[in-house]
This record gives structure tokens, C-alpha cells and sequence, in this order.
């Protein structure tokens, strides 16, 4: 089946799952009831209580003859023990390893793939920002979306050419395990229209310009959340002529709860412009927010990318696009319970800041347009 990154399929369904309490029940309720096959991409996977979890699923599901697949990133699973890899393929879980850290170029090795996917039977999939790390548990706000439908095929192209590309690699050097006979979903007569949208770092730009163009022809609201604000000068442009042309432009951000406090101070030096412009900016206050999600009236775009110039320049990443009225409700309730768990950045305050916050956002600000134009 040929890929169509830019196709847009009608009939499917999407169902928001907020929190890993609703997720992770979801997703390995899915697995259990798998008859064919299971095949799962991620970045990030640390042996710990999640990791027993997923390995502990995943095996069961093995070991009744469904077929499963894992395809981890060689960077984002440096910390799953020997013992965890040696427990999935006795089993019989087929594993593999995309770009392996190796003495090849820095270029190479930067390159990672940041996919979250989850396909069952070729009729379910799942995407979002999760990993198999304990930090899900309780540590971080995280959320997914199911997906049924057409669109699930591409989910699934998307892991199997992966799978097969020379990149991705298994330990003990073998060949790349052969796939099953891919199914199809059938459409629902009520269902949304919704593409697969993709990433491939400089060489493939699309998942970029889908935003951009929302951002651009947006008329009434633009919501964004990302955990690593540290836009492209395209994107603060739109985002701020989008507020100055009267559109709702809020931004969903992390507050001092955060695993690279570095990266926050580097984003914040865009504050000032951003509340001139007259974007609002919420700071999210009982955990680490880690979510991806876009709002633009009623297109929604959940799944990997972060939509900053690090991720966009190296990663694979790939995002549920859903134009879907019943969806865009759900992800406006979401944003609004999150609104109401943030503080609001004010321009008056943000102005005051001391002196010691100015300094930081400077440093790593500097930091972050070195690292940008070694790029």
C-alpha cells in the first residue's frame, strides 16, 4: 500500500484519553484483546514499574500466539535493562532498535525517532506523547487518542517502513523479523475526516507546514500546548499575527515543574513579545506537563511532536490530524480544565521579573541560537 502523507480519509473515530489513568487501562485493554498482531513504536522505554507493565502485556499477548512487534529508539531505551530485552524475546516478542548510538556521524546520531504509535489488528491505533517510564505514572501530565478507522492503515505504514528500514536494528544483528499481511479497517457511515501527519526532520517538513497553515487561516481560537517552547521565528510570527488580527491565541506551557528547567528559561525570552502580540500564557502548576496538543477551531492535532526547532530539525515524529467537531469539544474541555489548574503570565508582572530570572533566559537563550545555527 502506498503511503499518502497528505491524505485526508473519512469514517474513522477519535476518543481523547486525558491522563495516563485513562490511557494506559485503554491501551492495554486493546493489547489483551489482540488477535493478529500488535506492533508498537516508542522513544522512550526505562525498565522500572511502567516498563513491567508493558513487558508483562506484551508477553501474555506472545505467548497466545498473537504476533507482536516492539520498535524502541536506540537513544530513548539506553535504559531498559539486558534482563527486560533478554524477558520480551523469550517470549517471542520481536524487538528491534531504531539508530543505535555508534561511531558514524554526530548528525546520525542525532536523529532520533520521537513516534509514539500503537497499532492492533490493523483496526485500533494509538498515538500521543507517552513512553514506557515510571514518570507517566504519576510524574507527568500526558495524554493519547484512540483511533479507528481508514486512518489506522497509515498508522501502520508508518511503523512498518520503519521496521524494515536499514536503521533499525536488533542486538544480536539479525535480520528484520517478517511482518504479517496488513488488514484494513472498515469506515464508520458517522465518522470524522483524519490524516497521519509526519515528520522526518530537515528532510521531510510537512508536520511544520500543517501548523503553519492552521495557524495562518485560523479565525476564531488557537490553543497550543507543548512541553519544550522553544518555537521557530516562522511559528512566533503567526502566532503573534494571529493574536493581533483578534484570534483567542493561548499557549499551554510548563511551570517550574520541569525535566529541562534549561529549555523552559530558553523559551520564556519569547514571553515578552508574545503578551505584547496579545498571546495569552498559562503556566501549568501540579505537574510536568509533557502533552502535544494543537486546538485551532475545530482542527485537532494530537501525537509526538513538540513543534520546536530541536524536534522539527532532527526527529521522526508523526501527529493525529482529526477534523472533528465531537473531538475538537473534548480537547476544548481539556484545555479549559488545564486553564484552570495553570497560572496566567501577565504582561504588568512579567515585566517585573527579577533580575536573576532575566539572567537565566539570557544564558540559555544564547545557548539555544548556538546550538540552532550548528545545526
Amino acid at each position: 500500500m502506498k503511503y499518502q502523507p497528505l491524505t485526508w480519509r473519512k469514517g474513522n473515530r477519535f476518543t481523547l484519553l486525558p491522563e495516563a489513568s485513562r490511557f494506559l487501562p485503554a491501551m492495554f485493554e486493546a493489547i489483551n484483546n489482540a488477535k493478529q498482531y500488535v506492533l508498537v513504536e516508542l522513544y522512550l522505554m526505562e525498565s522500572g514499574k511502567l516498563a513491567d507493565q508493558f513487558i508483562e502485556v506484551l508477553n501474555k499477548t506472545a505467548q497466545r500466539g498473537v504476533s507482536v512487534y516492539l520498535l524502541l529508539d536506540g537513544f530513548g531505551a539506553m535504559g531498559l535493562a539486558k534482563q527486560d530485552r533478554e524477558r520480551l524475546l523469550e517470549a517471542g516478542v520481536a524487538l528491534r532498535f531504531f539508530n543505535p548510538l555508534g561511531l558514524h556521524s554526530l548528525a546520525r546520531n542525532l536523529s532520533r525517532d520521537h513516534r509514539k504509535i500503537l497499532v492492533i489488528d490493523g483496526e485500533i491505533a494509538f498515538t500521543g506523547g507517552f513512553g514506557a517510564v515510571d514518570e507517566f505514572l504519576e510524574a507527568w501530565y500526558e495524554i493519547a487518542v484512540r483511533i479507528e478507522g481508514p486512518v489506522v492503515a497509515d498508522w501502520e505504514i508508518l511503523f512498518r517502513r520503519l521496521w524494515r528500514s536499514r536503521l533499525a536494528r536488533a542486538d544480536d544483528k539479525r535480520g528484520p523479523e517478517p511482518l504479517p499481511k496488513q488488514r484494513k479497517a472498515l469506515a464508520f457511515e458517522d465518522g470524522a475526516t483524519g490524516r497521519a501527519m509526519q515528520g522526518r526532520g530537515y528532510r521531510y517538513q510537512a508536520i511544520r507546514h500543517s501548523l503553519y497553515q492552521q495557524v495562518g487561516s485560523v479565525q476564531q481560537r488557537l490553543w497550543l500546548c507543548t512541553p519544550y517552547f522553544v518555537p521557530t521565528f516562522t511559528l512566533r510570527r503567526r502566532l503573534a499575527r494571529a493574536a493581533k488580527r483578534g484570534v483567542d491565541v493561548r499557549l499551554l506551557l510548563p511551570g517550574s515543574k520541569h525535566d529541562h528547567p534549561s529549555v523552559r528559561y530558553a523559551g520564556q525570552r519569547f514571553y515578552q513579545a508574545m503578551l505584547k502580540a496579545g498571546v495569552r500564557i498559562y503556566e501549568f502548576q501540579p505537574t510536568f506537563i509533557h502533552a502535544k496538543f494543537v486546538l485551532a477551531d475545530n482542527w485537532v492535532s494530537i501525537g509526538s511532536c513538540n513543534f520546536d526547532h530541536w524536534n522539527l530539525h532532527w526527529n521522526l515524529e508523526a501527529n493525529q490530524e482529526a477534523m472533528d467537531e465531537r473531538l475538537a469539544c473534548d480537547v476544548q474541555a481539556m484545555f479549559e480544565r488545564n486553564f484552570s489548574a495553570s497560572k496566567e503570565v501577565l504582561a504588568e508582572e512579567w515585566a517585573e521579573r527579577p533580575r536573576t530570572q532575566r539572567i537565566f533566559e539570557w544564558v540559555f537563550g544564547t545557548l539555544d541560537s548556538v546550538i540552532t545555527r550548528l545545526k
